[in-house]
């Protein structure tokens, strides 16, 4: 079985992660923007970190520009606006493609595992999340109207 842990992706300050770190852990990775209707939601991906990180939970947030441009910042001001803005505590990774011959290869892993809505591939918009279990497994695709405290009962499953 294919699983996230064989990917790498750079951090925010340009560190290349390997994505084993996180094995063992329950996961939601998110492509996110700074100026999207959506952006609020870093709120609510910050409060499932502090309610289930202790217990082997983590959000992977993964900045996207493909969007409307709303993630126009460079890692820096990505960086503070989340900590400011929502005092962002988990990881966050550098700028990616989610969609085209440029996608990082972990989101078109995460596109072939878990299908959106009517089985599109692509990703709609900012804010799709993937839920891994602790195995690697791409357990579920969320929407970007899906808003994270919508996903406590399936975290809560998995841990």
């Amino acid at each position: 079985m294919e699983t996230i842990y064989g990917f790498s992706a750079k951090s925010i300050s340009g560190e290349e992660v390997p994505l084993s770190k996180f094995e063992g852990k329950v996961l939601l990775i998110v492509n996110t923007a700074s100026k999207c209707g959506f952006t609020p939601q870093y709120a609510g991906l910050e409060k499932l970190y502090e309610k289930y990180g202790t217990r082997g939970f983590e959000v992977l947030a993964f900045p996207c520009n493909q969007f409307g441009g709303q993630e126009p910042g460079d890692a820096e001001e990505i960086r503070n606006f989340c900590s400011l803005n929502y005092n962002v505590t988990f990881p966050m990774f550098a700028k990616v493609a989610v969609n085209g011959s440029d996608a990082h290869p972990l989101f078109d892993f995460l596109k072939r595992q878990r299908r959106g809505l009517l089985g599109s591939k692509a990703i709609k918009w900012n804010f799709t999340k993937f839920l891994i279990g602790r195995s690697g497994e791409v357990i579920g695709r969320y929407p970007p109207v899906a808003k994270p405290q919508k996903l406590q009962s399936k975290i809560e499953a998995l841990l």
